[in-house]
């Protein structure tokens, strides 16, 4: 069923606008209009978008997961052929992911950050060009389960 609608107070330029945009859809100004504010009206605002995003990155992995994969990385960076120097500070980015995930929610941006940095100082180190699933496995489900945090972490990882 469909409704009248009456706009008040709409200034004659944007008014022009709108219908030379209808004009060149070859669409009436009212069909025109109707079509934009179906879109609208189809649009998430931003409290549904941020929700639907929050939704999406609880789905990419469970904290269970996370914590696995954390392991996993612990163990895979020891068994690793790291110099001293880059060892040490490998493993203290472990320990500071390892610490963000004691809480009760964890904090993905402090985990992005942190994993951010481990994977840039593994490719500096050329250890992901030759990394084995063990390395680049737990790297991707980390990287799978912050969601769009995880972006430029998966963006560093081969192929």
């Amino acid at each position: 069923m469909s409704v009248n609608l009456t706009i008040r107070d709409l200034p004659e330029e944007t008014r022009d606008t709108l219908r030379q945009r209808a004009e060149a859809r070859r669409q009436s100004l009212n069909s025109y209009i109707v079509d934009l504010l179906e879109r609208e009206a189809g649009l998430p605002t931003m409290s549904e978008w941020v929700d639907m995003v929050e939704s999406r990155a609880r789905l990419a992995g469970s904290s269970d997961a996370a914590v696995e994969a954390v392991r996993e990385l612990r163990d895979a960076l020891a068994s690793s052929t790291l110099d001293e120097t880059t060892a040490a500070e490998a493993h203290a980015q472990i320990a500071e992911i390892d610490a963000a995930f004691q809480e009760p929610q964890p904090d993905r941006r402090r985990v992005a950050h942190r994993l951010e940095q481990l994977t840039r100082m593994l490719a500096d180190a050329g250890s992901l060009t030759t990394a084995s699933a063990a390395l680049i496995g737990p790297l991707h489900t980390l990287a799978g389960w912050l969601g769009a945090l995880g972006a430029p972490i998966l963006s560093m990882l081969p192929g």
